[in-house]
């Protein structure tokens, strides 16, 4: 049975365009827009009318970084993939790119098999796949090729936590070099991790145990450095490259120097950086553990630049980088030793309202919005354009946005499994009202209406984003 959908009287704001148009919905994809009040609009009828005047209508947010279930440092991310694609649903994001591990001495496919075991069947929204390479070798470059066919067209590395997810220079410029042969997308932990580690003995053998120090061994520089090696890496190897969660504004200035010359060089930050210091890393009484996360926060000075980089497309795309561990019980096993803290925040259902609080505030545009949050990750990730915008042919990924709503944010009305808020108290203008995905409510008026198994694995193409 066919089911139609209407949505009326809204803006449609995407990447390009800012409209007031109605939009029918038909299975599950966009079949048409048209302008409101004119006879084509007027002539459609359908099952099910969503009035959205005064609203904002925007696709489905695409967050291109989440960590559900992930293992780290003795405990596991807090929020399952369950709660935390209801969570995503909540704060207006219909699509999440989580990370599947490979685990030292195994192979890529264990651990795609095992990220794919603890998603199927459990998910609110749709959701795809990055492979974290742990373990370069002969064996693992060739598993790159096939999961690159099958979707799964993102490798990330670490330049940081030797020991866990480290991969040296050599190994690094090899995955490169695969990926330059098979079309994926070298995705980067820039961090001088094996100068960090010197860094962070030598604070503790201070007694310099807080979190705040957290912040101050993982410095700026050597954040910058890492992105600077692995430009040059990627250069050397003919790849793409793409840098997660950029925090430091030396770091950004080593991308738009390579963005410059022309170089296939990406780059994400995270609502941490721009909302968030290292104020917050000091806070008493150890409240500081809430907000340790790597790369980590920055003093407050480093969030005009990070904002000149998204207003200049020096970086292009704000995802989450959701990795959250509840402060009784997983933060506190920092306590007396700030490299013990799990690294990690909750944002998964904030970013949408965060990004437009930005807009408020006038550092980024409507449309720019959107296109940091939705349309450029899908478009990095190949996704788009069955996500990340609305037209037809897309998936009915949509949410309805009361742009006038006031909310603060709490771990008292927030949907993620986790005991605090890194936003505690911060008043936003702006709140998702209805959210489709793929035509289906999940969220309808303030309530959750979606089910558990809605959401589907969604296998991508290559980058659609280079020069």
């Amino acid at each position: 049975m066919s089911s139609r959908t209407v949505i009326r009287n809204g803006l449609v704001i995407t990447a390009s365009d800012e409209i007031h148009a109605d939009v029918l919905i038909e299975d599950g994809r966009v079949v048409a827009l048209a302008t409101t009040g004119t006879p084509a609009a007027e002539s459609w009828t359908a099952e099910k009318t969503i009035d959205a005047t005064g609203k904002y209508v925007i696709p489905g947010g695409v967050d291109a970084h989440t960590h559900m279930e992930l293992p780290f440092g003795g405990t596991f991310a807090s929020d399952t993939f369950e709660t935390g694609t209801r969570a995503a649903a909540w704060g207006g994001t219909t699509t999440i790119v989580d990370f599947a591990v490979q685990s030292v001495g195994r192979s890529l496919r264990e651990g795609l098999d095992a990220w794919n075991a603890k998603a199927d069947g459990n998910c609110a929204i749709d959701y795809a796949f990055h492979m974290i390479v742990s373990d370069v070798n002969q064996e693992t470059l060739k598993e790159m090729d096939l999961l690159v066919q099958e979707g799964v067209t993102s490798f990330k590395q670490f330049m940081a936590y030797p020991g866990v997810f480290y991969s040296d220079d050599g190994q690094i410029l090899r995955a490169m070099q695969r990926s330059a042969e098979n079309g994926g997308l070298i995705m980067m932990h820039a961090e001088n991790g094996i100068a960090i580690d010197v860094l962070v003995e030598q604070a503790l053998a201070r007694g310099e145990t807080d979190p705040r120090f957290h912040g101050e061994v993982r410095k700026a520089l050597l954040e910058a450095e890492a992105t600077h090696r692995a430009i040059k890496l990627a250069q050397v190897a003919g790849a793409p490259l793409y840098v997660v969660h950029v925090s430091a504004q030396e770091a950004v200035a080593e991308l738009a120097r390579a963005r410059d010359e022309g170089l296939n060089v990406f780059g994400e930050t995270c609502p941490q950086y721009l909302f968030l210091s290292t104020d917050n890393l000091a806070e008493p009484d150890f409240e500081g553990s809430k907000y340790v996360c790597s790369t980590p926060l920055r003093p407050k000075e480093h969030q005009a630049a990070l904002w000149r980089g998204l207003r200049t497309n020096d970086l292009q795309v704000v995802s989450t980088d959701h990795c959250p561990f509840c402060f009784v019980g997983q933060k506190e096993l920092g306590r007396g030793d700030f490299s013990k803290i799990p690294n990690g925040l909750p944002g998964v259902e904030n970013r949408m309202d965060l990004l437009h609080q930005a807009v408020v505030d006038g550092h980024i545009s409507r449309r720019r919005w959107i296109e940091i949050a939705c349309a450029t990750p899908a478009r990095m990730f190949g996704l788009y354009p069955k996500k990340g915008t609305i037209a037809p042919g897309a998936d009915a990924d949509i949410v309805i946005y009361d742009p006038h709503a006031e909310q603060v944010m709490s771990v008292e009305t927030h949907h993620m499994n986790v005991d605090y808020s890194a936003y505690e108290g911060k008043r936003v203008t702006g709140q998702v009202e209805t959210v489709l995905s793929r035509g289906e409510p999940v969220i309808t008026e303030r309530e959750f209406t979606g089910r558990v198994g809605h959401g589907v694995y969604t296998p991508r193409s290559t980058c659609q984003y280079l020069l």
